[in-house]
């Protein structure tokens, strides 16, 4: 009886641990940064080097949400001058004898180019022999890419991943504070005149002179200075590779120099009229605040109407 008691016990036992809440499950963001670190000791490369080229790829690819990493494989540098098939038995052996640079990262054996790990470890590794040949990341990344201002993007990510630590940089604020007055529409594509024939890249925010301007984002100052058409303007990349224009300031937070990072309501100048000529040039418009967002798609930038994100973001 006392044994029939025991077993009854476990089975109860049994049948309520089965509803015991579950750890929680690990977030995309955390499972990259642990692969990123695990890479990172392996070659020495910091894990904010790799995360910037991983994030890099991620902007300009149509990538998986499924993988880990965003890198998209170079044949040429995976297998040499030839391609192999599909078999993973036939990577290793393909990659020596066609002088290849594919690394196994995650340990089985193989140099897989469908595998993540071996991916981020074969461009690390990579990287860590250019650098020890007496390369700068720099011109590594120049000749990876074939293209400057892709090195240029990825030490300004590094930079942000860097100094917050983390590469979850995603909240926005609204470009003006909510206790102020102003008022704003589409105006995406409408005619502008002054300086030839063009069309409106962004939308107009309406306010009083000297009404503080905010960060929407997270990001790196990029440009900051005279334009003819933009007046006292700033330039801000974040690291999902949106380059936010602000435009016809009237002046700049002290605090904002060219390679300043800056977050999400971060005040980086004040609504003024300014542009339309040569430098000083204000007042030939009412005061307000151009907002122009661009994306690089790995060859080029172009605008995208911010619209949406600033009634988003308002919100």
């Amino acid at each position: 009886m006392a044994f029939h008691r025991l077993i009854i016990l476990v089975f109860i036992f049994l049948l309520s641990s089965s509803h015991l809440p579950l750890a929680a499950e690990e977030t995309p963001d955390e499972a990259r940064m642990q692969l990123y670190k695990k890479t990172a000791t392996l070659t020495s490369i910091p894990w904010t080097t790799l995360a910037a080229i991983d994030q890099y790829e991620r902007n300009i690819n149509d990538v998986n949400d499924d993988r880990l990493t965003s890198i998209q494989v170079k044949p040429e540098w995976w297998f040499g001058l030839l391609a192999t098939d599909e078999n993973p038995s036939h990577y290793e052996a393909t990659i020596q004898a066609f002088n290849g640079i594919g690394k196994d990262g995650d340990g089985d054996g193989y140099a897989n180019p469908h595998h993540d790990e071996d991916v981020l470890y074969t461009v690390a590794k990579w990287l860590s022999d250019e650098i020890a040949s007496g390369k700068s990341i720099k011109q590594s990344l120049e000749t990876y890419y074939d293209r400057d201002k892709a090195a240029k993007l990825i030490t300004q990510y590094r930079q942000l991943f860097q100094h917050f630590q983390t590469t979850d940089l995603d909240e926005h604020a609204f470009p003006i504070p909510s206790h102020y007055n102003y008022s704003y529409r589409s105006t995406w594509g409408a005619g502008r005149g002054y300086g030839g024939r063009r069309i409106h890249e962004g939308t107009d925010l309406f306010a009083s002179y000297g009404t503080p301007v905010r960060s929407v984002s997270y990001g790196v100052v990029e440009v900051k200075g005279w334009n003819k058409y933009g007046g006292w303007r700033i330039g801000i990349r974040d690291a999902d590779n949106v380059y936010h224009y602000y435009a016809h300031l009237n002046g700049f937070e002290d605090s904002i120099e060219e390679g300043s990072i800056v977050e999400p309501g971060d005040v980086i100048g004040y609504v003024g009229a300014s542009g339309y000529g040569p430098i000083g040039t204000s007042g030939k418009f009412p005061p307000h605040l151009h907002y122009g967002m661009y994306r690089d798609n790995g060859k080029n930038e172009w605008a995208f109407d911010p619209y949406p994100s600033l009634k988003r973001w308002e919100h």
